[in-house]
């Protein structure tokens, strides 16, 4: 697509330009002849779409437009940008939060005659020539990713200049402005700075599909003080909904294997984690079905091409994470299945909203697993930090020396995405300040708004408890999810006998899907996420910032570990489904299918020296476990068996995430042998990893203490 640029002169073959007019009657007759050459000869606009169209471009209003998927939100702001711009009025500025959102909305923008550019970060070379042509008035639309508006020289440089000459801003995906929203996003928040700038007669547009009562309240307070909200139905007809309950994940998997033949079209199948959605595109792939794995480590081009095979139907289905989600516009996409449920309704209902588009019928599946729960409490762990250590950071922050985020890492207890959400947070509160070179501290007094965090967790709590509901509840089902987005049109329809059904749904008709699962793909699912073992990168270099904290350590990882070993990954659908019971449990021995499934991984291991010896990590939740292990792969291998490396006493418990804090709290923390007599290298036993560090630092001890090698092997890595 060129960089997602397309500039030029504006015309297009079969388009009419609109002139300059201001009779309401000439206004519609001029919406409706730019809608027929974006949507078709046949096309027509509905009442809500005109009325947002006039009170743009007439009124110069604010208004927030809330309509399901697929009822014509993009319409409503190409027509009006058009309209603006033959009334001399500058370019319209959208706020688009994804590169798949952004490449859709180029290609529309061009049906209608309309040019359109794009700033985000996988365009950099051609930001320049996007200024320039901006400054010139050839371009109509500028869509610009959020991460752009705190961006310093662009805040500084184009912001203003965009806010004094734009004719019309749009946000996209408003819901992500307000944090009560299900996908809130810190960057989000510069666009009230954005608002604030602007003239008084530049009109605003922000729409979503996915906003209930306090969502569209909070972001129409955001954008105005007189803000025209219209909202609609978010009945979708085409949708059928069901759930289909089988507990064991690879039975499941299994299942979705066998009923994949009968799902209409191509469509989505989203799971809650990368490694879930490799694994099951993995198993799709062996059992002949033609589908990719597409998450938010898949590389932008990649993600290009995937996105284009499936809407060229060359693939039954991406396998996807949240990262294929808002802006995704496939009209004939056929069904949407999700292996593990989301945590809200209100994001459910946002990813379902993908299918049925363009077809009278889309089939829409959900397949909980008991493991969901967890996930979420895993997610939930991540948000907002508590406020000691948001306090933390501005501590560490000064008013005349910036600090880039890579330097204040290292004096904070943050790992890098959360110490990032952190400083977009405080930016916008005033806090802090982005420069060049990165971040001060402004000085102006900051609170911790304590009580406004704890709602939003017990907001979530809810949300997830709805989520749980949902699966057993005996009602119509997309009733039930448009209760849970307040749709207004719900309240027309309660008088009304049998209204509140929808006719489609498993337990309107009473049709499910079969849950049978054929033995045979069954037995060969499990052979495929039976396989054991999975590699652990070893850590190459040392955090920055270690000096500051005591740590004679920087640079290169010369005297760490080799790369390692683990049985399974704690998120994946064959292993982890095993290890997760055994790790969250007691402690005590390992099991005979457990030591057989590591004597597997380590008869595979191409390592260039074999071990002599096993030691085994002192574990903080399972002792027993670790050392049984490690004392039975020394039997069965015929090693060494040097014992536990213990912990020292005065050492305290490594609660730290950030790299830096962590290495620092782990350094020098155990009892270090006498290894000075090993002739081979050390196969080091641990329960679980995570982040790595454990093992490259206990390594480290190691090989200080004479080990020629160290070669981690753990039961299970987080992720």
């Amino acid at each position: 697509m060129g960089g997602l640029l397309s500039v030029g002169s504006g015309t297009m073959v079969g388009v009419t330009q609109p002139t300059v007019v201001t009779d309401p009657t000439d206004l519609r007759d001029s919406a409706e002849t730019l809608l027929r050459s974006l949507a078709g000869p046949e096309a027509r606009l509905r009442e809500d779409q005109w009325t947002a169209i006039e009170a743009l471009v007439r009124h110069r209003r604010r208004a927030l437009v809330v309509q399901r998927t697929g009822w014509g939100k993009s319409a409503v702001y190409f027509i009006a940008a058009k309209l603006l711009r033959a009334a001399g009025r500058g370019p319209t500025v959208i706020i688009s939060p994804l590169l798949a959102l952004m490449r859709n909305q180029v290609a529309s923008a061009q049906r209608a005659g309309v040019v359109a550019a794009t700033i985000n970060s996988g365009n950099m070379t051609e930001w320049d020539e996007i200024h320039t042509q901006v400054a010139a008035g050839g371009v109509d639309v500028l869509l610009v990713s959020p991460e752009r508006l705190n961006n310093p020289d662009f805040r500084d440089a184009v912001l203003p200049k965009l806010a004094a000459d734009a004719g019309l801003v749009v946000i996209d995906e408003a819901h992500c402005v307000s944090d009560w929203g299900h996908d809130f996003r810190p960057d989000y928040r510069r666009i009230r700075t954005l608002i604030a700038d602007l003239g008084e007669d530049v009109p605003v547009l922000a729409t979503t599909a996915t906003a209930n009562d306090r969502v569209v309240t909070d972001v129409a307070t955001q954008i105005g003080t007189d803000t025209l909200v219209l909202r609609g139905t978010l009945d979708r007809e085409s949708l059928h909904l069901s759930v289909v309950r089988i507990e064991d994940a690879v039975r499941r998997t299994a299942w979705l294997s066998g009923y994949l033949h009968e799902l209409p079209g191509s469509g989505i199948i989203y799971t809650l984690t990368v490694a879930a959605a490799h694994d099951l595109a993995d198993v799709l792939n062996s059992h002949g079905h033609r589908v990719a794995a597409y998450t938010g480590q898949t590389d932008p081009a990649e993600r290009e091409v995937l996105e284009q095979a499936l809407l060229d139907n060359e693939v039954k289905a991406l396998v996807a994470t949240s990262a294929l989600g808002m802006g995704f516009d496939k009209p004939d996409l056929g069904f949407v299945v999700h292996v593990g449920a989301p945590s809200s309704p209100i994001a459910y209902y946002q990813q379902v909203g993908r299918a049925g588009r363009g077809t009278a019928r889309a089939e829409v599946v959900l397949l909980p697993g008991p493991e969901d729960k967890r996930i979420w409490s895993y997610f939930a762990s991540v948000a907002f930090p508590r406020e000691h250590l948001v306090r933390s950071v501005l501590a560490a922050l000064d008013t005349e020396r910036p600090l880039s985020t890579v330097a204040l890492e290292p004096l904070v207890e943050l790992n890098r995405s959360r110490l990032e959400m952190v400083l977009k947070v405080l930016d916008v509160d005033g806090a802090v300040h982005r420069v060049r070179g990165g971040w001060l501290a402004t000085g102006v007094p900051w609170e911790y708004d304590t009580e406004r965090y704890e709602r939003l967790s017990a907001a979530r709590e809810t949300e997830q408890q709805a989520m749980i509901d949902y699966q057993s509840t005996a009602e119509c089902r997309m009733t039930f999810l448009r209760r849970q987005l307040d749709d207004p049109a719900l309240a027309d329809a309660e008088s009304a006998p049998g209204a509140l059904a929808c006719g489609r749904c498993d337990n309107c008709t009473g049709v499910r899907p079969d849950t049978a699962v054929d033995e045979q793909e069954l037995t060969a699912t499990r052979t495929r996420l039976d396989r054991p073992g999975i590699d652990l990168p070893p850590r190459k270099q040392w955090p920055t910032g270690l000096a500051k904290l005591g740590i004679p350590l920087s640079g290169k990882i010369s005297d760490g570990a080799e790369t390692g070993r683990a049985l399974g990954r704690l998120s994946a659908l064959g292993w982890g489904q095993r290890l997760r019971p055994l790790l969250d449990g007691p402690d005590g021995p390992v099991s005979d299918q457990v030591v057989d499934a590591c004597i597997a991984v380590l008869r595979d291991w191409d390592w260039t020296q074999r071990p002599t010896s096993v030691l085994a990590m002192q574990s903080p939740t399972h002792p027993h476990l670790t050392a049984d292990l490690a004392t039975r792969l020394a039997h069965i291998g015929r090693l060494q068996n040097l014992g536990t490396l213990s912990v020292r006493p005065d050492r305290p418990p490594v609660s730290a995430a950030n790299s830096a804090h962590r290495v620092a709290a782990l350094f020098d923390s155990w009892e270090t042998p006498d290894l000075r007599d090993l002739t081979g290298p050390i196969l080091l036993v641990d329960a679980q990893t995570d982040t790595g560090w454990t093992l490259t630092l206990a390594a480290h001890t190691l090989r200080r203490a004479g080990a020629p090698a160290v070669l981690p092997f753990a039961l299970a890595t987080v992720t």
